[in-house]
């Protein structure tokens, strides 16, 4: 009997995790450190009903014009500045963060894979979510476990 009352919580709870999982958008933000200001350099949201969708920083804005390009690393609060970014721009509010840094990509995409993007991208003239799609075709689930565990990958509620 003590068995299940203990039991029974733990599955609520865990359900109304997924449900809330199920039912948010989620911002997820490339940190490139390779240039001269660290900061957002991708971006994408994903949510449950509309799949995901890449974002090309240049062309989202907040009030003030200021792009994703413009969220450096060492701003005060960079990924509350970036959700604001999507709100205005997409009238959608991301209210969870999926980080991801240069060692992180590597280890899941592959060494090179800001240059592969790049390449993509400048080299072939891709747009840049069909360059990123293409770059990041190998996905090693393991370098995505092991960036969970370093803090290569980071997520969070904005």
């Amino acid at each position: 009997m003590r068995r299940i009352a203990i039991i029974i919580p733990i599955i609520i709870i865990f359900m109304i995790l997924i449900i809330g999982f199920l039912s948010s958008t989620i911002l997820f933000l490339a940190e490139d450190e390779t240039e001269g200001d660290p900061g957002v350099d991708m971006a994408g949201i994903w949510t449950f009903s509309g799949g995901f969708k890449w974002i090309y920083p240049g062309s989202s804005v907040n009030a003030q014009g200021h792009t994703l390009h413009n969220i450096h690393l060492k701003d005060g609060d960079p990924y509350q500045g970036a959700k604001i970014i999507i709100e205005h721009s997409y009238n959608i509010s991301p209210n969870i963060c999926v980080v991801i840094n240069n060692a992180a990509a590597e280890r899941i995409f592959g060494e090179g894979i800001l240059g592969n993007i790049r390449e993509e991208d400048w080299g072939k003239g891709n747009a840049r979510g069909v360059a990123i799609e293409n770059s990041i075709s190998q996905f090693d689930v393991f370098g995505a476990i092991i960036s969970l565990f370093s803090g290569d990958i980071r997520i969070f509620f904005i």
